[in-house]
């Protein structure tokens, strides 16, 4: 395993996050796939022993059952202070206003079983709530010790800037870390957000990497039940099938000839274009054994641009 620090933090990760939406109880109809404790366990276990140590989840995931499940297996399994765990505050009551992050944060740590969350990310960018009380309510919980760091995700270029500046004017904690959407079949974020998070080292964590399997398969759907039911990813990608098939076969054929799998060259284009940590969501622990052989593969810059030179423009996914 690959390790890297989260920015300008001193937080070591695994150059592989494991991606933990798909814990949870799915009574709470959040998504029909998801594990129970029992396999959620064997999943954080498989992947500690393959050296992972960075554990996405949020708050809301199956109505906080993820962050039970995760909790639970990470005592079950290592000492608290050899993991880093992240989760995310934004989908509930108030947002990310003054009174909605310490109430959310407080139970975060509740079903996370834990005094301190490594990562606090605000899932999307608050447009109901000035920056300046968002960031002054993050750096309060920074400061209480109740959080070490903080990150953002799926926003537009100039918000992300927005916030890191008035972060910036008024002395408050900046963010480490992007968790955007970003794979093959979704570049957008290399027009403005992507060379801001460059520009001031924040690390960048990027969600579906794998495009919901879509790049990890030469046929666009599969016969599972996640496939059959996450309308979330079909709204994500479905709609530019006819192009992005282009790319899924080029991923598919250069896998080929590497005697690589799909899995990995699109991870390894991922570490290709910068990417510290991309965030693989795994129902089997072989699948966490294919991403981490992704490190094994690397990519010339010729094959690099024969996997990007078929992509379109796309609508915007996530920063809405």
């Amino acid at each position: 395993m690959e390790y890297t620090k989260l920015g300008n933090s001193d937080i070591q990760v695994s150059r592989l996050c494991v991606g933990c939406m798909s814990f949870g109880d799915p009574a709470s109809k959040m998504h029909a796939w998801t594990l129970d404790p029992q396999e959620s366990g064997e999943i954080v276990k498989h992947a500690l022993g393959l050296g992972i140590n960075f554990f996405d989840t949020a708050n809301t995931y199956s109505a906080g059952t993820s962050e039970k499940y995760l909790g639970r297996a990470i005592k079950d399994n290592i000492g608290r202070d050899r993991v880093v765990l992240a989760t995310k505050v934004y989908f509930n009551e108030g947002k990310l206003s003054k009174e909605a992050i310490p109430r959310e944060v407080e139970g975060s740590l509740r079903r996370l079983g834990t005094d301190y969350i490594d990562l606090l990310i605000i899932h999307r960018f608050d447009y109901d709530t000035p920056v300046e009380e968002t960031l002054e309510a993050l750096h309060e919980v920074v400061q209480s010790g109740k959080v070490r760091a903080i990150g953002a995700s799926a926003m537009y270029g100039y918000q992300f800037m927005k916030m890191q500046y008035a972060a910036e004017k008024n002395g408050w904690t900046k963010f480490v870390s992007m968790q955007n959407h970003y794979n093959l079949l979704y570049r957008e974020d290399e027009r403005e957000l992507i060379p801001i998070c460059n520009e001031l080292n924040v690390a960048r964590t990027p969600y579906s990497p794998l495009a919901a399997g879509r790049l990890s398969r030469p046929g666009w759907s599969a016969d599972t039940l996640r496939s059959r039911t996450d309308v979330v990813a079909m709204g994500k990608y479905d709609k530019t099938q006819k192009s992005d098939m282009e790319i899924v076969r080029r991923v598919a054929e250069l896998a080929g000839k590497k005697g690589a799998t799909m899995t990995q060259i699109a991870l390894a284009w991922q570490f290709a274009k910068g990417v510290a940590a991309p965030i693989v969501g795994a129902t089997k622990a072989k699948y966490l054994d294919d991403a981490a052989g992704s490190f094994d593969v690397t990519l010339t810059q010729a094959e690099i641009e024969y996997l990007e030179e078929e992509y379109v423009p796309h609508n915007i996914v996530g920063a809405l």
